[in-house]
């Protein structure tokens, strides 16, 4: 069980595999003013930077979980790296199926719904480990601008104009869910593109290095179309968001 080698490529010199940067999520860390000694839970946690860097900056404990061994092995080193090795753990297992074996303050999925089958599904998962009382916090896309056509939508990783949501009828599901809408941190169009543009500098320095790779054929053709689809399409149409949620 791992996560495809094109995944590692693109993201190999990302931090936060998502688009909100590393500055707006210390920002959402100082908003939730988490006490010293909080536990956190973060399903498909990628190199986990969130709990890396809220348990140097907020004394928080926790466990990422993960597919991926080589975003793994990144993450303990940033660990490592920031003195937290003994505050927090990676586990490699399969996200979609993990449950805390005690409840947590704080559990989260930023990004990856679709280890619960959609946001709700994700948030049933994630509250069968939290406290009563405690944050949820889930990063999802939504439509800034309603898609026109198919195309948009393909373009902007969808099968469906029902894949996403726009952003206030996602808030209202989180209420019709029997959630509270807390605290939230949107990502602008410029952090969309710094977490676009590095997967294109990541995958072209890549193919420099391994031109007979196997991979390189698709990865030369996802170079040549990635830009443009960004920024005719997913740029103006996509929004993300990661959002604190407190139960009713």
């Amino acid at each position: 069980m791992d996560l495809h080698r094109s995944f590692t490529i693109r993201e190999h010199s990302h931090r936060v595999l998502n688009p909100v940067t590393e500055e707006k999520l210390a920002t959402l860390g100082r908003a939730l003013a988490l006490p010293p000694g909080t536990r956190l839970l973060d399903l498909a946690c990628g190199k986990g930077e969130l709990l890396s860097t809220w348990a140097r900056d907020h004394g928080v404990t926790g466990v990422g979980v993960d597919i991926s061994t080589v975003f793994l092995a990144a993450a303990a080193a940033r660990a490592a790296e920031l003195g937290v090795g003994e505050r927090v753990t990676f586990v490699h297992a399969d996200a979609g199926s993990y449950v805390h074996d005690t409840p947590v303050e704080v559990a989260c999925c930023l990004g990856a719904t679709w280890i619960g089958g959609g946001v709700a599904g994700t948030i049933d998962l994630l509250a069968r480990s939290l406290r009563p009382g405690g944050i949820l916090l889930i990063g999802e896309p939504y439509w800034r601008i309603a898609p026109p056509d198919a195309e948009t939508v393909r373009a902007c990783h969808a099968n469906s104009r029902d894949d996403f949501r726009s952003l206030p009828a996602l808030v209202r599901q989180f209420g019709e869910l029997g959630w509270d809408l807390v605290e939230m941190m949107i990502a602008s169009q410029d952090s969309w593109d710094r977490y676009e543009a590095a997967h294109w500098l990541n995958v072209r320095r890549w193919l420099d290095d391994n031109p007979d790779d196997e991979l390189a054929g698709s990865l030369r053709a996802e170079l040549r179309s990635a830009p443009l689809q960004h920024v005719r399409y997913q740029r103006e149409y996509l929004g993300w968001g990661i959002f604190a949620l407190m139960r009713q």
